[in-house]
């Protein structure tokens, strides 16, 4: 099969130039100002822009266990509507993906399901150094560590455990940074005012800032002792950005960071009209927070933007504070958000397609991906800067039928998603058939 795509305006590796793409096959085999070889499809991009596609590197798709929510397949659909081509799941799915046999029944299920390529994390906890070991860092992204609790009961709070896992394996940790016994010690104090009606308003105080501080200056401590490879995953505040570098490339950082859409969206102020929908944890913070987190994301003290996708039904989302659970669905729009702050001037196209694309392929050893090359896997995404739309109901792919977007207006479009080569979403038509694949990573010792 081959696809001519002509007269793009391609955003690739820091630059933007108009050529043409040839795909042949699951690979990009030409990239020309003027290709005019025979093809199965031609795709006119005039006035588009052509992205690597998106790599999420931290989504709950819910599954197994959990699929009331999300499933693989629904949440991967949304996924290429909103031009992201690779995801990585978590571990905290029913059952926790905490052995190797639970780790490769999701693989199983992702295989059968995905309408993306896909990776699974394996799921670290107090008792299962030995489980971590076997893991495969081939075909593996990394082991995830909750440091703080959130959804799930994989708590690692266990000072020599964390000790060991650090010291004992080669492979990227991921972690979840927020301190429990301040998170705990602050919900009591709003619970002994509020009982479990807490007003939502104040989750950035009861998640505060020195929770997550506490908890990310630790780990990072950590990782400098034993010579961990670790990724700090959902920075939320603008202190812990003073923890990390950027006076060296990613690929020879062994500390690194992620920001996600929300953080740099929305303010505790929006709390007030979204309630719940925007519980997250860790919690969106100040106005201080966001400004801090968008300098150290375009000074390249975080590397990667992500989505922590992970949706709630509505009904659970209606609950009180200390029964409604933190988390929302962003996949399909996290790259429009992106577009959006270019509209507005708050970063270049390039910058989004290095924190969306590159970076993450780079920080995780990602094989033949994120980057628009010869010779690489054809996950690409085509973008219209000039189409009006608002998110609604009517829309919105998730399973849980919800967004915290809700009512927002875009001026960019996908148009068009490509995984392996395969056209999988045009115009706001899915391909059924599904072509994800399991995500290859280079592993240096």
């Amino acid at each position: 099969m081959k696809i001519l795509i002509k007269n793009a305006q391609i955003v690739n590796e820091g630059k933007i130039i108009q050529s043409d793409i040839l795909i042949e096959n699951d690979l990009i085999s030409k990239i020309d100002s003027n290709i005019n070889e025979e093809a199965d499809q031609v795709i006119d991009a005039s006035r588009k822009y052509l992205l690597p596609g998106v790599i999420d590197d931290q989504v709950h798709f819910r599954e197994p266990g959990l699929t009331q929510k999300g499933d693989i397949e629904t949440e991967s659909k949304a996924a290429i509507a909103g031009g992201i081509t690779s995801f990585i799941d978590q571990p905290n799915t029913v059952p926790n993906a905490v052995t190797q046999q639970l780790l490769a029944d999701k693989y199983e299920i992702g295989s059968q399901k995905a309408y993306a390529n896909y990776g699974f994390m394996m799921g670290g906890t107090n008792d299962n150094l030995e489980e971590i070991l076997k893991t495969n860092p081939r075909n593996v992204p990394g082991i995830k560590l909750f440091l703080g609790s959130s959804t799930g009961n994989m708590l690692v709070d266990n000072p020599e455990t964390l000790e060991n896992i650090f010291s004992n394996t080669k492979m990227l940790i991921a972690v979840h940074c927020e301190d429990e016994a301040t998170i705990r010690e602050n919900t009591e104090k709003y619970k002994a005012e509020y009982g479990d009606d807490i007003p939502v308003k104040f989750h950035h105080l009861i998640r505060s800032e020195e929770a997550c501080y506490k908890s990310s200056s630790k780990a990072i401590e950590l990782a400098k002792k034993t010579g961990a490879r670790l990724h700090v995953f959902h920075l939320s505040t603008a202190i812990e950005t003073g923890l990390f570098r950027n006076d060296i490339p990613l690929k020879d950082k062994k500390i690194t960071a992620e920001v996600c859409v929300h953080h740099l969206t929305f303010t505790n102020e929006d709390y007030e009209t979204k309630g719940g929908l925007i519980k997250w944890n860790p919690a969106v913070k100040t106005q201080k927070d966001k400004d801090g987190l968008w300098e150290a994301l375009l000074d390249d003290r975080i590397d990667v933007i992500a989505t922590d996708h992970a949706p709630h039904t509505w009904e659970e989302k209606q609950n009180v504070y200390t029964k409604c659970p933190s988390g929302a669905p962003l996949v399909q729009h996290s790259l429009l958000v992106m577009l959006e702050n270019f509209k507005n001037g708050k970063i270049s196209l390039e910058r989004i397609a290095e924190k969306m694309a590159h970076n993450p392929a780079i920080l995780f050893r990602i094989e033949k991906r994120g980057f628009i090359r010869e010779g690489y896997k054809a996950d690409l995404v085509l973008v219209d800067l000039n189409q009006n739309w608002t998110v609604d109901k009517e829309n919105i792919l998730y399973k849980c039928g919800w967004s915290p977007l809700e009512g927002m207006n875009f001026n960019s479009k996908v148009t068009h998603t490509f995984v392996n080569g395969n056209l999988v979403y045009e115009n706001g038509k899915i391909n059924e058939e599904k072509f994800g694949e399991r995500l290859l990573f280079e592993f240096q010792e």
